[in-house]
C-alpha cells in the first residue's frame, strides 16, 4: 500500500489586527505660551511644526488636544485659559493641514496637576519661585489615534529622521543619583 501522508496543517484564521495604542504627546505650555496667555509663541509653534511633521504618513480617527494649568488662580478663570489654550492648538493644527473634524479641543484648568498639593509650598518661596516651580503643570497634552499608513509606491528613506517631540511610552521614572566614579589616584612629579 501507498504510504500515507499526513494532511497539511489547517491555516490559522486571520484576526483583525488590533487596534493601535493612541500616541500622547505634551508640550509644555511654557513652550507654547507666556505665561497666562493664549496666543502661540514662536517657539511654540516649532514645537506644534516638529509635531505635525512627525505624524506625516498617519492617518487620524481622532486627535484630543487637552489644556492644562497650574493651581494659581481661580477654578472658572484657569478653566476657561485651559481651553483658549486647546483650542489655540486646535486652530494651529488645521492649518498644518490636520482634519478639524477629526480634532477635539478641551480645558482641564487645575483640576488634573501633576504636582502633589503640598509642592511648591513654602514661607519663604517668593511669586517667581512658585510660578517656577509649578510649571509641569502647565501644559498641552495631544493625544492622537489612527493607523500608519504605508505607501509601497514611496521610496525607501535613506535614514530616518527622529522627530524632537517623541510619543509618551510610560511615566517618567524618577531619577536617581548616579554614584560619584572612583577618582584615579595622582601621581605627583
Amino acid at each position: 500500500p501507498p504510504p500515507k501522508v499526513a494532511p497539511p496543517p489547517p491555516k490559522p484564521e486571520a484576526k483583525p489586527a488590533a487596534k493601535p495604542e493612541p500616541q500622547r504627546f505634551t508640550l509644555s505650555a511654557d513652550a507654547l505660551f507666556d505665561f497666562d496667555k493664549s496666543t502661540l509663541k514662536p517657539e511654540g509653534r516649532r514645537k506644534l511644526d516638529e509635531l505635525t511633521d512627525s505624524l506625516r504618513g498617519t492617518q487620524h480617527d481622532t486627535i484630543l488636544v487637552t489644556g492644562h494649568t497650574d493651581r494659581a488662580g481661580s477654578v472658572s478663570y484657569n478653566q476657561r485659559l485651559s481651553e483658549r489654550r486647546a483650542q489655540t492648538v486646535k486652530n494651529y493644527l488645521q492649518t498644518k493641514g490636520l482634519d478639524v473634524g477629526r480634532i477635539n479641543a478641551l480645558g482641564k484648568g487645575k483640576s488634573q496637576p501633576t504636582l502633589k498639593p503640598t509642592d511648591c509650598r513654602g514661607a519663604g518661596m517668593s511669586r517667581a519661585a512658585v510660578i517656577a516651580c509649578l510649571q509641569p503643570d502647565r501644559r498641552v497634552e495631544i493625544e492622537v489615534s489612527g493607523t500608519k499608513v504605508i505607501d509601497p509606491n514611496a521610496p525607501p528613506a535613506a535614514k530616518p529622521i527622529a522627530p524632537q517631540i517623541k510619543p509618551e511610552t510610560q511615566p517618567p521614572a524618577k531619577a536617581t543619583p548616579k554614584a560619584a566614579p572612583k577618582a584615579k589616584p595622582r601621581i605627583g612629579l
